[in-house]
């Protein structure tokens, strides 16, 4: 069940004294030629005013909601900031105002106890998307002028981190880059806290309009949005930005030596860690991607989806594809993406597409063990399939995968995402112990060194197999 409430804004006169007294400078703000203003008074009238948000709705026990212009302001604030103060601090005030006071959220009902989700019609949003195609241009329009995102503004943003993930440290060295990272991920927290809300509901319901609503699902199902292109930007700006905080970025800057010259070092101190920062958003992002993806494939075999609903292509087999041609990314990628669930998932089918495929007959039903991770294990026993395999791949790329799914698989068993537990992948994930699974880990590493005399095992390699050698000496 869904509830739409409205936020009672009746506080006491002292409250709405306060507010008055903050909306008054709220238009002068989010004028769009004072915005823009750079100097030194412009910039303590804009602290000034996040610090009068933030003392009436942030800091009291029982604060009362900003008003949406007042949030619109310092969403403003945020994306035409210039100075490193005024970035972080509307980005920190946003992040709050998010967490105190949620657009939606998941309660008890009064009546019989079941939950419901509930909806603030007056907080304010963001995003301009909609399932009603009929609206109108002149509505859109205003919006825009507001600084709101539209999918195509969404995808713009996400293309212009790509862009810059792989340009060169000075060239990165700006508080725009700086201030569109965290813009970004504020806009990734939005869409976090509506999708965890609806995706508890259909859990809970089986109601696949919960999901058909999400923020996520409507930016992705527009007309105005290249799918393909847009996610395969998100996965070559973690492996862009990752180069630079793990240090491993191939090409030095010979300019870098002179940056803390030409550009603001509180910035260059505050990019490192905001990269990361934006690495994980991205990752964010991607996941509750494809926990969507997984919850429609769901939906659809129940026959709860109807042809409103479309088709798109599952995030997943876009990854596996982009990690295919440009294999060059690969360790990248495994390096950062630390969701063990979905990674040991994204490695399974790599795999899968480079081992010898079963023959299924007419009573091979349901999932087959060839598809989960000791099936792939399993396809290491037999010689010829792995002088096969490395054909196809390398020995050092097959190392690095069975390594990570390794430390994937050990990662699910020791939270306990075994079979049956909520939040765990089935169609990956075995039965069997541990041991056995470390058993199969150590056989097809020897596998490999049979097929290949030649072979040098990696550090991760050497990690994985020496867990998996202790778990079976201990069992």
């Amino acid at each position: 069940m869904e509830k739409r409430e409205t936020i009672n804004n009746c506080g006491n006169v002292k409250g709405r004294m306060n507010r008055g007294c903050i909306e008054a400078n709220t238009l002068a703000i989010i004028d769009s030629a004072e915005i823009h203003k750079d100097s030194q008074d412009a910039k303590d009238d804009r602290m000034d005013f996040l610090e009068a948000v933030r003392i009436a709705s942030i800091v009291p026990e029982n604060g009362t909601p900003p008003t949406k212009k007042m949030v619109e302001a310092v969403f403003q604030i945020l994306r035409a900031g210039k100075s490193l103060e005024l970035i972080m601090s509307s980005y920190e005030l946003l992040n709050e105002i998010e967490k105190r006071f949620p657009r939606i959220y998941v309660s008890e009902s009064s009546g019989n106890g079941s939950p419901e989700l509930v909806v603030i019609e007056e907080a304010w949003l963001p995003f301009m998307v909609s399932l009603d195609v009929m609206s109108s241009e002149k509505e859109t329009n205003r919006r825009k002028l507001r600084g709101l995102f539209d999918p195509n503004g969404f995808h713009e943003l996400i293309t212009g981190l790509a862009e810059m993930a792989y340009k060169t440290n000075s060239q990165r060295l700006d508080t725009k880059f700086l201030g569109n990272m965290l813009l970004f991920q504020y806009l990734v927290n939005v869409l976090e806290g509506d999708f965890l809300a609806r995706i508890s509901m259909y859990k809970e319901s089986m109601n696949w309009n919960f999901l058909r609503e999400c923020l996520i699902n409507m930016l992705l199902a527009s007309k105005r949005v290249n799918y393909r292109v847009l996610m395969k930007e998100c996965l070559h700006t973690i492996c862009g930005l990752y180069q630079d905080y793990a240090g491993i970025r191939n090409e030095p800057d010979s300019s870098d030596e002179h940056s803390s010259e030409n550009h603001n070092t509180d910035v260059a101190i505050a990019l490192l860690e905001v990269q990361r920062t934006t690495c994980m958003a991205m990752q964010k992002l991607i996941i509750m991607i494809m926990e969507i993806d997984m919850s429609k494939q769901q939906a659809n075999m129940l026959g709860l989806t109807t042809r409103s609903d479309g088709l798109r292509i599952p995030l997943i087999e876009i990854i596996l594809d982009e990690l295919t041609y440009y294999r060059k990314i690969l360790p990248r990628f495994l390096q950062i993406f630390n969701d063990p669930k979905w990674k040991l998932e994204i490695i399974v089918q790599y795999l899968l597409k480079y081992t010898a495929k079963p023959v299924r007959t007419r009573r091979s039903n349901g999932p087959s063990e060839d598809s989960t991770f000791l099936g792939v294990l399993k396809s290491f026993s037999d010689s010829s399939s792995v002088r096969s395999i490395i054909k196809k791949l390398n020995v050092e790329v097959i190392q690095l995968l069975l390594a990570h799914a390794f430390l994937a698989y050990m990662s699910l068993t020791s939270q306990q995402q075994l079979p049956g537990m909520p939040g765990c992948n089935e169609a990956v994930i075995d039965s069997l112990s541990l041991v056995e699974i470390s058993k199969n880990v150590a056989a097809a590493f020897n596998s490999l060194r049979e097929a290949d005399k030649k072979i040098q095992i990696s550090s991760l390699g050497k990690e994985a197999l020496f867990t998996a050698t202790m778990i079976i000496s201990t069992s």
